[in-house]
């Protein structure tokens, strides 16, 4: 179990990150601390791991004999006087019986029951690293909505300097009222995305706590730096490889075919009997004149016979073939949902890389001396103070845009790593 055996490392090296690494501050919620909370804490994830060893204590249960069978009677007691002295058949009598199924059956039947608990297992290896890419797409998206609110209040700085510097030059006769009320008008609009960014962040906090098994309502502090780099990944070719080796949930699907064709197996032995052996002990009486009876033994051995089995058993066994069928049909429909997965958040990472990059070194250093130049025209009165306003802007919808990207960037990788089931996905 390649991708259960990586799950379990990962989460030991998570668990041995230092706690200073896993909160800098009393409140601050790094992204290792989230998955480690989640791991432990979340509820969906522990119903499907107890789930799992439900099943998996079902195995043993399938392949034992049913319970032996003790019963007690009295034959042949005369009803007109019940004196079981004077009736030489009369007799307390106590049996066992024990049905045994045909040899192979109680096998195939573990069998199946061993695939599905396995099947289950791997179920919940993929429930682990769907939660995990939850908690990661969540948790950039409020990183990204902190970055923003914290451009935005730089911007609001900005802004309010240009309205002192219009102010000035209104005041002195050198500029115009309508520069004053224009930057005005900006520094509302920005105050009124702060209060729709506050209105996202307070979704993506309370869909967080959820993750983490917390009060919706408890306060997300998270770190403001974040190693900034973004890896290279490999090509899709090779995703796909790691995907069809560690994805849990292909793994799962294999081990459904597996119990669909040991079903079909069993149904196919249904045509054999099973039998029933049983023995039986009865005690008689002395005669009245205290002559001795001797006990009688008894012994026996039944079967079924399967006449109707073109109704029963020759349509058990089409059931099961068709199972099996559609055991490999959810195979393949699930491994081109998987390649599906991969190529898209692979192709999303490596544009919202690309986009990172641009935005990083070029547009906004570029937006930043634009604006820079038309402050210093604006202040010699070269430069209309509306170009102005609308340049500080773009600056600041590239710098969001930038973080934009970059965390759609960290997402896609989250995604990534969930849908080949390894981390290890760089070049």
């Amino acid at each position: 179990m390649p991708t259960r055996k990586f799950i379990i490392i990962i989460c030991i090296a998570i668990a041995l990150v230092p706690v200073s690494c896993l909160a800098k501050a009393e409140n601050n919620l790094t992204l290792e601390a989230a998955l480690v909370t989640a791991l432990q804490n979340n509820p969906n994830l522990a119903r499907i791991k107890a789930a799992a060893e439900a099943l998996a204590a079902v195995p043993s249960q399938a392949g034992a004999l049913p319970d032996p069978v003790i019963g007690f009677n009295v034959m042949n007691l005369p009803v007109d006087h019940f004196d079981t002295r004077k009736e030489p058949m009369a007799q307390i009598g106590f049996g066992i019986s024990q049905a045994i199924p045909f040899p192979g059956k109680l096998a195939l039947r573990e069998q199946a029951a061993t695939y599905e608990a396995q099947a289950a297992v791997y179920n919940e290896d993929e429930w682990r690293l769907s939660l995990l890419s939850d908690v990661k797409t969540v948790w950039w998206q409020l990183f990204y909505l902190d970055r923003l609110l914290e451009i935005t209040d730089n911007n609001r700085i900005l802004l309010q300097q240009l309205v002192d510097i219009a102010g000035t030059k209104y005041e002195v006769g050198e500029g115009l009222q309508q520069d004053v009320l224009l930057a005005q008008l900006e520094l509302s609009k920005l105050l009124d995305r702060k209060i729709k960014i506050n209105g996202m962040r307070a979704n993506a906090s309370a869909s967080l706590n959820a993750l983490l098994d917390r009060p919706s309502n408890d306060a997300v502090q998270l770190p403001t730096k974040v190693p900034l780099q973004l890896p290279d990944i490999y090509d899709d070719p090779v995703l796909y490889q790691l995907a069809e080796t560690n994805r849990p949930l292909l793994a799962s699907e294999r081990e459904r075919i597996n119990a669909a064709r040991s079903k079909l197996d069993l149904a196919k032995k249904e045509i054999l009997p099973d039998f029933n052996v049983n023995a039986a002990y009865g005690a008689r009486d002395n005669t009245p004149d205290g002559t001795r009876r001797s006990d009688l033994l008894s012994f026996g051995i039944s079967m079924n016979v399967p006449i109707f089995y073109a109704q029963k058993q020759a349509q058990g066994v089409s059931q099961s073939r068709s199972e099996l069928m559609r055991e490999r049909y959810a195979l393949q429909d699930k491994w081109n949902g998987v390649r599906k997965q991969i190529s898209q958040a692979g192709n999303d990472y490596r544009r919202a890389k690309e986009q990172v990059l641009l935005y990083e070194t070029g547009i906004i250093p570029q937006a930043q001396q634009t604006v820079a130049s038309m402050l210093a025209g604006y202040q010699v009165n070269k430069v209309d103070f509306l170009n102005l306003i609308r340049s500080q802007i773009t600056v600041y919808d590239y710098e969001a845009q930038y973080w934009q990207a970059f965390a759609e960037a960290n997402q896609a990788l989250a995604k990534l790593v969930a849908a080949t089931g390894k981390e290890d996905i760089h070049e």
